[in-house]
């Protein structure tokens, strides 16, 4: 089958109508609203390094969306659209069925829409995303802007893709497989947080970019973690390990005041969150449990090693 069939037959749909011209020429055409910033993110998956090689077509397809999704809500951006760029060893037919169905599932959950990219043959199955959204002028949430005495705070549970990626068959696989992208609540914190950053490499070494990008340090309270009962079963060593070490959970860690954190709690919010530490002015990150210090040595994932 050759490339424009392939584009044709498993990835040409109607996309939304700001896009101008959509799939099928050189270029896509957005109309972009009034008054909004672009926002843009890239990811690539690589099969064996981002995940397993016998990882369903289906899961691939929505991880690949999902954690491009997940970036721009640490934006707080409203998402629109993704370009797919896709290599791949052979054409199987029954794959690309599987990988576009969760590809688009994942897209229609989100009002996102595929408006272009690429395909072509490759000696190792590769998918790179490119994720456009909006937000409003000024409004977008970096990692530069935490400040001193500001809560640190994560949403959902974190290290139950890590476990789940060394217990494959475990319920957890499904977080690691399909992740969620918080975009309603990255919205939400539109105005409210000072800083945020989505979990992918480990809430350790995420953390550490804010805590880098703003010039501050942080306390972070191990007994406050919000982790799976299957991770509370384990060696409180091991449980940590998961949860700060792990990464692909795609939860957002996010830095904000008091003030603004009780506004936020009067609000419907449609996922957990929990206050794990605070923002301090002496640099560096450390480590408490029930209420004394705990010196630990973590370090996030490597993309290379």
């Amino acid at each position: 089958m050759a490339e424009f069939s392939i584009i044709e037959h498993y990835f040409k749909r109607t996309s939304n109508t700001d896009v101008s011209l959509g799939i099928g020429d050189d270029s896509a055409i957005i109309t972009p609203p009034s008054s909004q910033q672009l926002v843009i993110c890239a990811d690539t998956l690589v099969a064996g390094r981002h995940f397993p090689l016998d990882t369903a077509a289906r899961a691939i397809g929505w991880k690949s969306v999902a954690v491009n999704l997940s970036d721009l809500a640490a934006m707080g951006a409203k998402p629109h659209s993704i370009l797919l760029a896709l290599s791949l060893p052979s054409v199987d037919h029954d794959w690309l069925a599987g990988f576009s169905q969760g590809l688009f599932d994942c897209c229609d959950q989100f009002g996102v829409s595929l408006i272009g990219g690429d395909t072509t043959q490759s000696t190792q199955l590769t998918i790179s995303v490119t994720a456009l959204g909006w937000i409003e002028q000024g409004q977008a949430i970096t990692r530069a802007g935490a400040q001193v005495g500001d809560y640190i705070c994560v949403s959902g549970q974190i290290g139950d893709a890590a476990f789940g990626l060394q217990h494959l068959g475990h319920p957890l696989q499904q977080r690691l497989d399909y992740p969620t992208p918080r975009c309603h609540l990255g919205q939400q914190l539109k105005g409210l947080a000072s800083s945020m950053i989505d979990i992918s490499d480990g809430l350790a070494q995420d953390l550490g970019h804010i805590l880098k990008a703003s010039n501050v340090g942080a306390k972070l309270q191990l007994e406050q973690l919000p982790l799976d009962a299957s991770l509370k079963q384990l060696d409180l060593q091991q449980a940590w390990h998961y949860a700060l070490a792990g990464g692909d959970d795609y939860e957002l860690c996010f830095t904000i005041s008091p003030q603004n954190f009780e506004e936020l709690s009067r609000q419907q919010l449609d996922v957990p969150l929990t206050i794990i530490g605070e923002i301090t002015q002496q640099t560096g990150l450390l480590f408490e449990y029930m209420g004394k210090a705990h010196p630990l040595h973590v370090h996030g994932y490597q993309h290379f090693a």
